[in-house]
């Protein structure tokens, strides 16, 4: 691979990746990933020691342990446009010698957790619960820029999918999986769904306060699809499906652990959000330490 340009690869001056503002060091092999900034220190209290806090724009980090387990909890933002951020950032710390600009003859793999809220679509999800995704649907057009390859079963599940949505809707979804490794690792915690990934918060969630929806009937359409395999579309969030996407296009593992605070369909919401997500941070840190 020739030389990686400074237009491609941008530096700060003092040698940190221009976005996340880190060096190599300052992550590791186990990256957890929230939206909000302020939930990074509500990840972080869990640790019994933290040794980095970096921070530039959105984009927090807190590196330290939990016993003899290092762990890095980095903010996000909200949406994939900030997730092409990150993970193009994280694989680029493991991956690339800063210094020469070239890849690593030795590629690393990392495992990315994300924890964050989502709103059930199934009337039968509780509020307060906790979801885990296997699989998310991309409505934003984030991995259309990207190669990556899906298995023959998720091919169909998206077929289905795109076939369910009316043409004049002017949506191009993609699918992307969580790795089957830390499924396998995990999926003790909570059950697992078909999660949607919005490009938005509002219309693109179904949401209706002032500006007009040009799919005002897309809400429903999510609820009632079923696939041929009795899959439904469980919960709707902002940040998977690039999650997924990326980390397999970049040899990395990913799953996404989401916190279900609203339920769209009985319209109901957390009367405690924070104190349900902090229960469920020490729960998934603790399951993470263990490993």
């Amino acid at each position: 691979m020739e030389r990686i340009s400074e237009t491609d690869l941008i530096l700060n001056e003092d040698g940190s990746l221009y976005h996340l503002n880190l060096h190599p060091d300052d992550i590791s092999d186990l990256v957890i990933l929230v939206g909000d900034p302020d939930r990074v220190a509500r990840v972080s209290k869990f640790f019994d020691h933290i040794e980095i806090k970096k921070g530039k724009r959105e984009f927090i980090t807190h590196t330290g342990r939990i016993g003899n387990k290092r762990l890095t909890v980095i903010s996000t933002g909200i949406s994939t446009d900030n997730i092409d951020i990150v993970l193009n950032e994280l694989d680029t710390l493991v991956n690339i010698d800063l210094k020469t600009r070239l890849p690593h003859s030795n590629l690393r793999s990392i495992d990315i957790i994300r924890i964050g809220t989502s709103g059930a679509l199934q009337p039968e999800i509780p509020i307060d619960s906790l979801l885990i995704s296997s699989a998310a649907l991309g409505m934003d057009s984030l991995m259309h820029f990207y190669e990556y390859s899906i298995t023959l079963k998720d091919q169909q599940l998206l077929s289905e999918f795109r076939s369910s949505i009316p043409g004049g809707y002017n949506l191009d979804p993609y699918l992307a999986s969580a790795s089957n490794k830390l499924l396998n690792q995990f999926n003790y915690m909570a059950p697992l769904g078909l999660t949607l990934t919005a490009p938005g918060f509002y219309s693109p969630q179904g949401r209706q306060v002032r500006a007009k929806s040009s799919m005002p009937q897309l809400l429903s359409i999510l609820s009632a699809f079923k696939s041929s395999g009795g899959e439904k579309i469980t919960n709707l969030e902002m940040e998977t499906a690039g999650i997924y996407g990326l980390a397999q296009c970049l040899g990395h593992h990913a799953l996404s652990f989401n916190v279900i605070l609203a339920n769209r369909s009985t319209n109901k919401f957390s009367a405690n959000p924070a104190k349900v997500m902090d229960g469920f941070i020490q729960s998934i840190l603790t399951g993470l330490s263990a490993k």
